[in-house]
């Protein structure tokens, strides 16, 4: 009886590690716990950058960012082109350094309160065994206006393939799909606090 039971649970969490498959890492996130999010109500969203081999990517997460903000209805979005004249007037030539004094600047002159900048670090298709599936990671920021200091981010990575595409060779999702799951998923972790 007790062997039978044994069997039993350890079936059940292979039945369940099989239907969750391996699609990505739980996010890892910072969230400044000193901040009321609701006071802010505008963002500018810089250009993200790129360390994938990709050469669009950058661009393309950005623009989901853009538009999972707007979807959300929490904040609204800064014009691209408003925040690259922004960058152009305050003479910003690296967003991957960018000084607290210049994230300042930046609300100053785009009237926000707060600018969110990122990086792509995965973006494309890993080939596992004969299977091609898509695998993102990217690391996303959020940073006070007022203050210049960095009050939110995260790290999402999605990808690969799962039980059934590995081993019955179904369908896996498209790299625009997972990127987009990845940029919700990011987005989703500020709006739980």
């Amino acid at each position: 009886m007790k062997r039978e039971k044994v069997l039993s649970i350890l079936c059940s969490v292979l039945l369940i590690s099989i239907l969750l498959g391996c699609r990505g890492t739980a996010p890892t996130v910072h969230i400044r716990e000193d901040v009321d999010f609701s006071f802010i109500k505008k963002v500018a969203v810089l250009p993200f950058e790129n360390n994938s081999e990709n050469r669009k990517a950058g661009e393309i997460v950005r623009q989901l960012v853009i538009s999972e903000l707007l979807a959300s209805g929490l904040v609204d979005v800064v014009y691209s082109g408003d925040v690259m004249a922004a960058i152009k007037r305050q003479n910003v030539r690296d967003f991957t350094a960018l000084t607290s004094k210049q994230i300042r600047n930046l609300g100053k002159d785009l009237k926000v309160q707060a600018v969110i900048t990122g990086a792509v670090n995965r973006f494309g298709m890993v080939n596992i065994g004969k299977i091609s599936a898509p695998e993102v990671t990217i690391t996303i920021m959020m940073a006070d206006t007022d203050t210049g200091s960095i009050i939110w981010s995260a790290t999402v990575t999605r990808g690969g393939a799962d039980f059934w595409a590995r081993h019955f060779g179904t369908r896996t999702e498209t790299l625009s799909e997972t990127a987009l799951a990845v940029v919700r998923e990011a987005i989703s972790t500020l709006y739980q606090y």
